[in-house]
Formats: structure tokens, C-alpha cells, sequence
């Protein structure tokens, strides 16, 4: 798979899914645990956003806690017992799997536009 997004470009589209997940709730119209479990998962896009950024967390680390985050994003809405908020039901899944999608298509090992004769040379 090739995967095409760049740490600095996945470093910001972090930063506009936490926005994202900020105003939701005032958008879709979602109170209580659904707007609380957005502002929590913002806080941690923001929080390994920055860490990363600051070198105290790295890449490949980052990308596995997105995936996780991603996961349980898409399920939290049975797991907290607000699946039949419709709104706020879709909102969880299809976020969860943006990110998903996002965390697929980003080179978190730093390997995008290294020639592929080179990768199979390059230590892992």
C-alpha cells in the first residue's frame, strides 16, 4: 500500500479532526457522555500532537495510539450505552473511520518517497 501522507501533513489534519471533535457536539446537537468522549478524544489528538511535535513521542508510536483512539471510536457509542443516538451514533463511527482511513494512507515510518529498491535495503 502506498501510503502518501507525510508527518507534517498528518500533523495537521490531527489538529483539524480536534477541532472537529470540539465543535461537533454544537453542530450535531449532542450533549452529556457524547460531547464529553469528543472533547476527551480531542484533547488527546492535541496531547500526541504535540508530543510528537516535541520529539518525546515518536512517529510509529503515535500512528498506534491513532489506531487504537480510531477503534474506539468507532465502537464507543455500544461500549458507553449512547448507540441510540443516532446522530451522535454516526458521528462516533464515521470519524472512527476517517481516522482509520487517515492512519492507513500516512507513512508513520518515514518511508514516502524513499525508491523501493531502497526500502527493501533500508533497516527496519
Amino acid at each position: 500500500m502506498h501510503r502518501s501522507i507525510g508527518a507534517v501533513s498528518h500533523g495537521i489534519l490531527d489538529y483539524a479532526l480536534a477541532i472537529l471533535l470540539i465543535i461537533a457536539p454544537s453542530v450535531v446537537h449532542f450533549g452529556g457522555r457524547q460531547a464529553w468522549w469528543c472533547y476527551l478524544f480531542a484533547g488527546i489528538l492535541v496531547a500526541i500532537a504535540i508530543l510528537t511535535q516535541a520529539k518525546f513521542l515518536r512517529l510509529p508510536v503515535h500512528g498506534a495510539v491513532e489506531l487504537v483512539l480510531a477503534c474506539l471510536l468507532v465502537v464507543l457509542p455500544w461500549v458507553a450505552g449512547f448507540e441510540r443516538g443516532v446522530l451522535s451514533r454516526n458521528f462516533y463511527v464515521a470519524i472512527g473511520l476517517l481516522m482509520i482511513v487517515l492512519w492507513a494512507l500516512t507513512d508513520f515510518r518515514g518511508r514516502r518517497g524513499v525508491p523501493v529498491a531502497d526500502r527493501a535495503a533500508a533497516p527496519k
